[in-house]
């Protein structure tokens, strides 16, 4: 028998009343990280990636820390701290790198290398001047995924765990300063900022970039008066903005840095090169001329210095003398103050693993985060940085690439 149009829409509309599938959300498997974290090995690094409460949430959110003794000790966060808050401590290297994860400060040492298993996720400085071509070849052989500290962005496509430390170098390089300008032997007895009726100090900082600007705040804040220079106009223009108040800002001129360098009690280093070298700015001449009991703080010293009279020191014997100035010429100024610079680190990873384990996985979070991504040198054991493949001459590949074939 025929059906009719009219048959067809009853029809039609009495479908509506039958039982209908229900469209649920497919949810993301939650992955459970095993992250290590061993003790630093190289000369003087006090720091340590995770701080105790840090460890803490992880634990709380599942995932599992694995942490070698006396991790912490340098940035005093003894054992028993890292134990309360759920890590699982062990007593050598070999237990900490069966995690899938490997959390470290420093660059992996030789002996590190050995460690690695076919794999693994590190997370660690890459400290690129000090490395050779056999360094990223041993990772590549290995399989592993790497990411650098330097090379990993955040949202406002800046760099955030360079940011942090450099802060806090900036900060920290006018206390220094404020400490040898008073000491008897190094500097002259004098307090550092002033007050009514007192000349201040006279401060010259060579760079605007972030160390720059903490240094101008810290000396600002004790009554310091600051004369920056540059090279980039628009640095200076974004200083001037950032700090709101009137400042000396000047580009780099040999006589107009060599006449404040004659009256300036403090100089801070603070240039930094995208790529090589620091250029010298100050030449020795310029420091021969400066006064008795002045003090240089050379934060450049990590990329060679921008002060010829520079040369590398340590935390143990920091400063020297030249032309009756002192020089402090420490790199990676940050171990200085390990306990604020290892709660630093542990604000941006903390958020880095809860992301991973939300995401079901490394490969699901970095497809949604462009920045943490950029931070990889390596996927998989495939060279991803084009700077280091040049530097080296290895084959590299676009991350971006590799990401859309999983």
């Amino acid at each position: 028998m025929e059906r009719s149009g009219k048959d067809y829409v009853l029809f039609s509309r009495g479908g509506q009343f039958m039982p209908q599938e229900e469209m649920l959300e497919v949810r993301k498997r939650k992955n459970h990280l095993v992250i290590g974290i061993p003790r630093e090995t190289a000369y003087q690094e006090t720091r340590v990636a995770l701080a105790p409460q840090a460890v803490s949430l992880l634990v709380q959110n599942g995932h599992k820390i694995c942490i070698e003794s006396k991790a912490g000790d340098a940035a005093y966060f003894p054992d028993k701290e890292y134990n309360e808050a759920g890590a699982r401590i062990v007593h050598s290297p070999e237990e900490v790198f069966k995690s899938n994860i490997i959390l470290k400060v420093a660059p992996l040492t030789d002996k590190e290398l050995e460690y690695i298993r076919p794999g693994q996720v590190i997370f660690s400085t890459v400290a690129l001047p000090m490395q050779k071509e056999d360094y990223f070849k041993a990772l590549i052989k290995k399989k592993v995924t790497a990411f650098a500290f330097e090379y990993i962005r955040d949202k406002t496509n800046a760099f955030p765990l360079v940011r942090g430390m450099s802060e806090i170098a900036g900060n920290t390089s006018i206390l220094i300063a404020s400490e040898y300008l008073s000491n008897k032997k190094y500097g002259k007895g004098r307090m550092f900022g002033g007050f009514s009726g007192i000349t201040p100090t006279e401060v010259v900082i060579l760079g605007a970039g972030t160390v720059g600007e903490y240094a101008v705040r810290a000396a600002m804040g004790l009554g310091a008066m600051v004369k920056v220079f540059d090279n980039s106009i628009y640095k200076l223009r974004r200083l001037q903005s950032s700090l709101n108040v009137p400042i000396f800002t000047s580009i780099i001129q040999p006589k107009v840095l060599s006449k404040a360098l004659k009256t300036a009690d403090v100089v801070i280093g603070a240039l930094h090169s995208s790529r090589g070298r620091t250029p010298i700015v100050v030449t020795e001449e310029m420091v021969s001329q400066m006064k008795f009991g002045s003090v240089i703080v050379d934060v450049s010293i990590d990329q060679g210095g921008c002060i010829e009279t520079s040369q590398v020191t340590n935390h143990k014997d920091p400063v020297f003398k030249k032309y009756d100035v002192t020089h402090y010429c420490v790199p990676n100024i940050a171990s200085r103050v390990p306990h604020t610079a290892s709660y630093a680190f542990s604000n941006f990873f903390v958020p880095v693993f809860l992301s991973v384990g939300e995401e079901g996985g490394l490969e699901n979070m970095l497809k949604r985060d462009p920045g943490v991504r950029q931070g990889a040198y390596l996927f998989n054991g495939i060279l991803t940085n084009q700077y280091i493949g040049e530097c080296f001459n290895l084959p590299y590949q676009d991350i971006d690439l590799l990401m859309a074939a999983f």
